[in-house]
């Protein structure tokens, strides 16, 4: 990789201290020196109402465009709610992707971490936000897949990433993410 790429993180959990938040900080410092890493907070996204979304549509729905507009790619972290993605980042979602035909996503490589302290790893929520990527021409990453059960265990009471082998899973996932975003954006 030769250019310095910017990548959106945007983390679906709210919460300060959760669990895809340690993992998104985790992501940040085991990628590739070529990738810089933002996390794109999403908590103070007014809810998507087409009502709004006029010139004076709210100033975090401008900002939050503004910001995307500018990635080259997005990192999804996800915890799962209800089998699915919370309401934040499907928010956030529908926030980037209006009005119908500007979505801040289109084309843009994407990759999704999906967290959870049970077994399943959020599986359901992974699978629910790639059908969205579909509809968003989100070009992502397919393989390695990316499912952290037991995260509760994973870090110490600092937030560390304490698992050796979870880290070096994790930084082979950054080094083929990078690599992804490479081929989607020479296309």
């Amino acid at each position: 990789m030769s250019t310095t790429r910017d990548v959106a993180v945007l983390v679906g959990s709210l919460r300060k201290e959760s669990l895809t938040r340690k993992v998104a900080h985790a992501l940040m410092t085991l990628a590739p020196l070529d990738l810089k890493l933002e996390i794109v907070e999403i908590g103070n996204l007014p809810l998507y109402n087409p009502d709004l979304d006029t010139e004076e549509a709210p100033a975090a729905w401008l900002s939050f465009r503004d910001r995307m507009r500018t990635a080259q790619a997005v990192l999804f972290t996800t915890p799962e709610y209800n089998r699915s993605v919370p309401g934040a980042l499907k928010n956030a979602i529908d926030v980037g992707s209006r009005p119908y035909g500007k979505s801040v996503f289109d084309r843009k490589p994407a990759a999704i971490v999906s967290v959870s302290p049970g077994a399943l790893s959020a599986f359901g929520a992974n699978h629910h936000l790639r059908q969205s990527l579909v509809f968003l021409n989100m070009p992502t990453l397919q393989q390695p897949e990316a499912y952290l059960g037991g995260a509760a265990k994973l870090f110490d009471e600092k937030g560390t990433l304490t698992n050796p082998s979870t880290r070096d899973f994790l930084s082979k996932y950054m080094q083929a993410f990078a690599a992804w975003i490479e081929r989607t954006a020479a296309q």
